[in-house]
């Protein structure tokens, strides 16, 4: 590498040495400029949270925790993650904190194996009615290692059934409670469930990947206060590198810990705990808290826009940063809306709807979120251009020269609040 300082990527070389990686890079780039980002799962991390994931920490093995690593040459990576645990410490008000999780799923394996062992009960979010995989599903390890108990949503309001989830509590004596989903658009009484808990003497577990963002935003009330133990991922509202975190009380951090290293998985991605520490700092700012405000504003408006047009929001509309669309009216389902969007330039996802007749590989419903295009820059009026263009692209879509002419459109709409402009 001769005897130049190496300080971070450098996409010349890599254009020089793999023009065929370097090409996919390109053309993602150009992905995300020309589209309309929806998964609400998705953002755009700032240039600082990308040079530190590819900065020469990634070089670095660090199996262990600072000051009790299994190698040497430890001492710099010691102080990112001293940093990194502190600033989520002060963020969210937590006694603990842990950086090192792959994954929001890995997380979440440490929760289980830090308060559970195979064959116990656990009470959790029903998937069709917008849990997570690793809340129960039969095909992840969740339904397959545990006796997971699963409550939803009323049908008439489709919001979470509090009195079923106590009933469900009573009976069942979970080691754990459950609380968080990907697919609710509505906020969680976390103090109730904690009552909850408390009176089936289980541990209170909050699954915040999705509005995990919010919370730190000071946008919506945060579970911390009354969870034992808060798992999320770094890279939805929170604007971070893709990975997980864990929160948690002080009596617990030693369990959370271990479970994490060795009981789960190896060496941290120190190059990824830098770039969570980044984050962290970025969204204890004021314009953080004013970006996250933005993010629930715009997806009610789009989820507003969308009703405007016939289709209906799951619950009556959004409190968080994503909604939930039952998109019957039109006589499209969510498979079919998805590929037309995306042909159309827009990136959102098919999603089951509570109770939905069709299958969760058809679906009744669309999910969609307004972190990205926030970030962007995009106010109340676009996210009324972006649910026309919705609109358009479930109804017409279909036909090639109608979605050329809407991809059109949105690349228009786009070009004015540029991704990465320089």
């Amino acid at each position: 590498m001769s005897n130049q300082t190496y300080y971070g990527p450098d996409f010349g070389a890599l254009q020089a040495q793999d023009p065929e990686i370097a090409s996919v890079l390109l053309s993602e780039l150009e992905r995300q400029r020309n589209g309309l980002q929806l998964i609400a799962s998705e953002n755009f991390t700032s240039p600082s949270v990308l040079a530190a994931m590819g900065s020469t920490l990634s070089n670095k093995y660090a199996e262990g925790y600072p000051g009790k690593r299994y190698y040497g040459g430890c001492e710099e990576v010691d102080k990112v993650e001293v940093i990194g645990n502190e600033r989520a410490k002060s963020l969210f008000g937590a006694e603990h904190a842990n950086l090192q999780a792959h994954s929001g799923a890995s997380a979440n394996v440490a929760v289980y194996q830090a308060f559970t062992k195979p064959g116990d009960t656990v009470l959790a979010m029903s998937l069709p009615h917008g849990g997570h995989l690793t809340h129960g599903s039969k095909v992840n390890f969740s339904g397959k290692w545990f006796n997971i108990v699963s409550y939803g949503v009323r049908q008439d309001n489709e919001l979470i059934d509090y009195d079923e989830l106590r009933d469900l509590a009573i009976a069942n004596k979970p080691k754990m409670i459950c609380s968080g989903a990907t697919a609710y658009p509505s906020l969680i009484d976390f103090e109730k469930v904690r009552s909850i808990c408390d009176e089936v003497g289980a541990i209170m577990w909050v699954d915040a990947a999705h509005f995990i963002g919010l919370v730190a935003g000071k946008a919506i009330p945060s579970p911390v206060p009354y969870a034992d133990v808060v798992s999320f991922t770094t890279h939805k509202v929170l604007r971070g590198p893709r990975g997980g975190m864990i929160l948690s009380k002080a009596e617990h951090a030693a369990a959370i810990d271990k479970a994490v290293f060795p009981g789960m998985q190896g060496g941290p991605i120190m190059s990824n705990v830098a770039a969570k520490a980044v984050a962290l700092k970025e969204a204890a700012t004021p314009a953080y808290q004013s970006y996250a405000k933005k993010v629930i504003e715009n997806a009610q408006e789009l989820a507003a826009g969308l009703t405007d047009h016939g289709m209906r929001a799951v619950s009556g509309g959004t409190q968080t940063h994503l909604a939930l669309i039952d998109i019957r009216s039109t006589g499209v389902n969510g498979k079919v809306a998805d590929e037309r969007c995306g042909n159309s330039g827009i990136t959102l996802n098919k999603n089951s709807i509570p109770y939905d007749p069709e299958s969760p590989a058809v679906t009744s419903g669309i999910r969609v979120g307004s972190p990205a295009t926030t970030t962007q820059g995009m106010g109340k009026a676009e996210m009324r251009q972006i649910a026309d263009l919705i609109s358009r692209a479930i109804k017409d879509g279909g036909e090639e020269a109608k979605a050329a002419a809407i991809r059109s459109d949105v690349k228009a709409l786009c070009a004015k609040f540029p991704v990465y402009p320089n």
